[in-house]
């Protein structure tokens, strides 16, 4: 019997990070101590209040069979009241907001309820590689633009030809941007929403997974700007260290938010009601996410100290867990990556998260860390840069 995948698989291939366990694996089998930024895993663990009270929602909900799939209205309140306490925006949690498992399931489910076969989704490069994943499964066509370094890593407006804008139906943009780390400001949100308002085109803003880890000024949700025509995404997995939990939510356009609930209600299930329980809690939290941005800012400062200190240029940005780290000259991402390889660091070439856009691959120059190794684990990996890196 012949296996024969689609059309769809054989183009995708695999996901991109899988290269990086295949390096963490080699490296491990010759004993080498690795320190992994590669993948965007934290390790810091959960909140003691959450698993704390994981038992006792579960006895709590023994028998409450399964879960909404939009989430239950208790949860769903408490995305809201989030957002009014966070942004200051005014979202009812019947017809505004979801929950999702997740933020991954609900990026890739969403195109399946606003793109026809062919239609356009323009996706920034580098990127998360689920955006165009999930428009490529629905037969979409994927413009890329790319965020550049001379535009701050923003999207530019003049560099989406017209005919394409004409076509588009949905927009991503994920600010605080993974992986540059750069925030958007007020007036390009504002940009952003009158550009898409001319082109009729839906805002799908990724902000939430890394919306609470700032170093600067607090970021701004694109809802505090616009909810007509918006979708925008959020996850507990960063802010809580809940990556294992699979629970966030969506909120916006009513709308928008009522065709993505029929989406979903056909694709998947809902999170456990228990879960929805402890990010609830989780959401309320102010506390321990203060500790996280804190932890995270030090090892920032460790690790582009020790970057910089061997003469590579300060990396740009103030916001999320990633250094988005300019290679030397006359090296591309792969090379320098290799570099840090044999030095047991893993990183993500820039490359392998980006897609060519107007000729060029906006991340051949950069590597990506992950700052999600522990504190000692970040000096270990500081101290050998500093001492065996040679630019």
């Amino acid at each position: 019997m012949d296996i024969i995948y689609s059309k769809v698989i054989n183009e995708i291939g695999e996901y991109p990070f899988s290269e990086i366990y295949k390096k963490v694996a080699e490296l491990k089998e010759k004993g080498i101590k690795v320190i992994d930024f590669g993948v965007g895993d934290p390790k810091s663990p959960t909140p003691d209040f959450i698993i704390d009270n994981l038992s006792k929602f579960a006895r709590n909900r023994a028998t409450s069979g399964y879960p909404s799939y939009i989430g239950n209205i208790s949860y769903r309140k408490a995305c809201a009241n989030y957002m009014k306490r966070e942004y200051g925006v005014d979202l009812n949690p019947e017809t505004e907001i979801s929950s999702t498992i997740g933020s991954k399931e609900a990026i890739f489910n969403f195109p399946t309820g606003f793109i026809n076969s062919g239609d356009i989704v323009i996706c920034p490069t580098p990127g998360y590689p689920v955006y165009k994943t999930g428009t490529k499964f629905r037969n979409g066509k994927v413009h890329f633009t790319p965020l550049l370094e001379k535009n701050d890593f923003l999207i530019d407006f003049a560099l989406i030809p017209d005919n394409i804008a004409h076509k588009a139906k949905i927009i991503w943009t994920n600010y605080p941007n993974s992986p540059t780390g750069a925030s958007a400001p007020r007036e390009w949100l504002q940009v952003l929403v009158s550009w898409a308002k001319y082109f009729n085109v839906i805002i799908a803003a990724d902000e939430g997974c890394y919306n609470d880890i700032y170093f600067g000024e607090k970021p701004t949700s694109i809802l505090e700007i616009q909810k007509t025509g918006v979708i925008a995404f959020y996850s507990l997995s960063k802010r809580s260290n809940m990556t294992g939990y699979r629970v966030g939510f969506v909120a916006g356009d009513e709308r928008i938010i009522s065709g993505f609930k029929k989406v979903k209600t056909n694709i998947d299930s809902g999170t456990p009601t228990f879960i929805q329980d402890v990010a609830t809690l989780a959401l309320n939290d102010q506390v321990e996410v203060l500790k996280m941005r804190e932890e995270y800012k030090k090892k920032r400062d460790i690790m582009i100290e020790a970057l910089t200190s061997c003469g590579l240029e300060t990396p740009k940005g103030d916001s999320t867990f990633y250094v988005w780290q300019k290679t030397p000259k006359g090296q591309n991402s792969i090379k320098f990556s290799n570099t840090l390889i044999e030095l047991g660091i893993i990183v993500t070439p820039g490359q392998l998260i980006s897609d060519e856009a107007d000729g060029i691959n906006p991340g051949q120059n950069f590597v990506r860390f992950a700052l999600v190794p522990t504190m000692e684990e970040i000096i270990e990996a500081a101290t050998r840069i500093k001492e065996n890196l040679k630019i």
